[in-house]
């Protein structure tokens, strides 16, 4: 597997490239910004990226999707329910939490706890996560977790945002990772990564 972090944008947002290294296609995880720089971090490894996903809708973890969208082709993913939302809800929505500064492109799926996405050889369950925000979602598969701003080394999201909810993300972290393999390695949407087992034993706010 090929698995490459870049930090981008003022809030430093982990950004992951994470590919087959047989086939060469692959996906891009919380594109926050710096879209010329995700580029060509592709264009050097030579991949095809088909799918794009966002761990959640702020605007620091989607700020180069419409950009990125354009360039590649790929489809664009995020969580939080079924398709409900009139065409255009999701870009406009957006827009508006950023102050107009933001133009996201609208998702091609909505994806549900339990949902799989499969690129070749690789295979990511994608866990529905939420509390730091309503529609986060995580991705676990091939040994590590996309933990996005649900879960940080020796750390936890926000939840004093609209919408947030310590109690829900207390449950998310509990049962939906605390549960997982000790060597489980986690990527966080901010921050070093780390291991379900050091956060089981050692984080200070959720044990």
């Amino acid at each position: 597997m090929i698995l490459e972090a870049l930090t981008v944008g003022f809030i430093a947002t982990n950004c992951y490239i994470v590919a087959s290294d047989i086939a060469k296609r692959g996906m891009v995880i919380d594109p926050g910004a710096e879209a010329k720089l995700i580029l060509k971090e592709i264009e050097k490894l030579k991949l095809e990226i088909s799918i794009i996903v966002v761990t959640h809708s702020h605007f620091d973890h989607l700020g180069a999707v419409k950009p990125l969208v354009d360039a590649t082709g790929a489809k664009f993913a995020v969580g939080g329910g079924t398709k409900k939302t009139l065409p255009g809800a999701f870009s406009k929505m957006v827009s508006a939490m950023a102050s107009g500064s933001i133009k996201s492109a609208e998702p091609d799926m909505i994806l549900t706890d339990g949902d799989m996405i499969d690129i070749d050889d690789l295979h990511f369950k994608v866990l529905f996560t939420p509390g730091h925000c309503a529609d986060e979602i995580s991705l676990y598969g091939e040994g590590v977790l996309f933990s996005g701003d649900t879960l940080f080394n020796s750390g936890i999201g926000r939840t004093d945002f609209p919408g947030c909810s310590y109690e829900q993300l207390e449950e998310s972290i509990k049962k939906k990772f605390y549960t997982l393999p000790e060597e489980t390695i986690v990527y966080p949407g901010h921050g070093p990564a780390t291991t379900i087992g050091d956060e089981k034993r050692g984080n200070p706010f959720i044990r």
